[in-house]
């Protein structure tokens, strides 16, 4: 084989791998914007991930735990039940019950940090958000406390294995109906929690708005060896809902003999 035509072979396969190779540098950059722009989306419209910074929920979630929060199925109309964990917005002065937030990143980490957190590859450690166990959905009577100290909701007392240890169900004593749309929130640390109980002097007797929910807490995500899930405990799905207890009633007086 002439020498001129391996020669042109080789400078074509150069030429060829140099395209390449510059085709795969120009992609890298519209490669990164998608993957950003799906660490958005799925940010803002699917699952969010959130720092833990206070006690209020051990022992079910400690300082310093990752949750995984669902904000994707409110979009199809599910709605909020007992026993789940939200994230929901302040209310307003609910954070100055908790604890501290964590000691401020010097600067250079603290801006690296902040786009991460933006884009959800990271969760927050800032937001103005709490995390809390819901005791009563609109329409519930959330009472406290029966003969043997218990939380009660609609008159079914609640076994609490979640309650932190050593924690009465609660030290303060209350009765709440709770309003249509509006959550009565508890955390499972009842002796460090400045919860719903706080504030039953404020409007609407300390619930909060169904609206201010961010997501359900899903999964702690890390530490890994605390990863878990987050499911409605048990108890509460031997409550009885309200309006069918209300309903039944009336249904008895109907059937009963009429007045003279």
């Amino acid at each position: 084989m002439p020498e001129g035509g391996r020669a042109e072979r080789r400078r074509l396969a150069r030429k060829v791998r140099r395209r390449r190779r510059t085709r795969r540098a120009g992609e890298l950059p519209l490669l990164v914007a998608v993957a950003l722009c799906i660490a958005l989306l799925l940010k803002t419209f699917l699952v969010q991930a959130f720092f833990i910074p206070s006690g209020s929920m051990e022992q079910t979630i400690r300082i310093g735990d990752r949750v995984l929060v669902d904000k994707l199925t409110p979009w199809f109309g599910s709605e909020i039940e007992r026993g789940d964990i939200v994230v929901f917005k302040d209310p307003g002065g609910w954070l100055k019950g908790e604890a501290a937030r964590p000691a401020p990143d010097p600067v250079g980490v603290k801006q690296v940090k902040q786009a991460l957190t933006f884009i959800g590859l990271l969760p927050s450690a800032d937001e103005q958000d709490l995390i809390k166990r819901v005791i009563g959905i609109g329409g519930d009577t959330v009472k406290c406390c029966d003969a043997r100290g218990r939380v009660s909701v609609n008159g079914s007392p609640l076994d609490e294995p979640y309650v932190n240890a050593g924690n009465a169900p609660s030290e303060i004593r209350f009765e709440v109906k709770v309003p249509a749309g509006r959550l009565f929130v508890m955390g499972d640390h009842r002796a460090n929690s400045a919860d719903s109980r706080y504030h039953l002097d404020e409007a609407f007797d300390g619930t909060i708005d169904e609206k201010g929910v961010v997501g359900e807490a899903v999964v702690i995500a890390w530490p890994y060896d605390h990863w878990r899930r987050l499911e409605q405990p048990a108890t509460f799905r031997m409550v009885p809902d309200q309006a069918r207890r209300e309903g039944r009633a009336r249904r008895r007086r109907r059937r009963g003999a009429p007045f003279a």
